[in-house]
């Protein structure tokens, strides 16, 4: 008690500052609470500040971060807007006005915004299905339009997506390469159910956007059987985000 009065003998109760440009106007009190700090010496008499000519303190950094340095001095609590951009900047006024507990909430905060982008980054992404069919045909060697014949589904993707999504049915024997962030054309499914196929991206949040198709029909081609000659292809592609 004796010391916050010997503060305000020698500050007046509200404080006038001008940093970098920028006015400010708080108590002794609150520039003192964090005692051990720059301003904290500053406001106790222990460190000298200069005054700019109208009067006010003047201290030369900058003044639009330190409306967060003085946010934090009456909360104790850092509060940041959603979309703020420079927590590197804000880190290096908190260790210039030596506040401690700032520095620590900014490296909290630094560290939970950086598993959220790597969370949103792995939660985000494309994958594509690649089909290739035919046509089946009767007995009489006519062509079933209505029987088609899966030859096999490709799934093209970021590694760790194709992973979470189809899991033991994924065929990874041609692409081994474990690495999760980078992007594949190499898995197909061990089944030819499409359905399925459909089923697993619903189940974990995919939603269709783009789907195409064509065929190779080329009756010309006598080296090629009845089916081949009925090769047909479709691309679904899904998104999650």
């Amino acid at each position: 008690m004796a010391s916050s009065s010997y503060h305000h003998r020698l500050f007046p109760e509200n404080i006038e500052l001008n940093v970098g440009g920028k006015y400010y106007s708080t108590s002794v009190l609150t520039l003192t609470r964090e005692s051990d700090s720059l301003l904290g010496r500053i406001f106790s008499g222990r460190h000298e500040v200069d005054k700019d000519e109208t009067g006010k303190y003047f201290i030369d950094r900058d003044g639009f971060l330190f409306r967060y340095i003085l946010d934090f001095l009456r909360t104790n609590k850092l509060h940041l807007p959603e979309d703020f951009q420079e927590i590197a900047r804000l880190k290096i006024e908190a260790e210039f006005y030596e506040i401690k507990g700032l520095e620590m909430q900014l490296d909290s905060y630094s560290r939970a915004r950086k598993r959220a982008a790597t969370l949103q980054t792995e939660l985000f992404g494309y994958i594509t299905l690649h089909i290739r069919g035919t046509y089946a045909f009767g007995r009489a060697g006519q062509v079933d339009v209505n029987f088609r014949k899966l030859q096999r589904i490709v799934v093209c993707g970021r590694v760790c997506l194709c992973h979470e999504v189809f899991g033991e049915t994924l065929n990874e024997s041609r692409d081994p390469n474990p690495e999760g962030n980078r992007y594949t054309n190499r898995f197909y499914l061990k089944h030819n159910y499409l359905e399925k196929a459909f089923t697993r991206l619903r189940d974990c949040n995919f939603k269709l956007v783009s789907s195409s198709g064509g065929k190779s029909w080329n009756t010309f081609d006598s080296d090629k059987g009845d089916e081949d000659k009925w090769d047909h292809f479709t691309i679904y592609v899904f998104l999650r985000g």
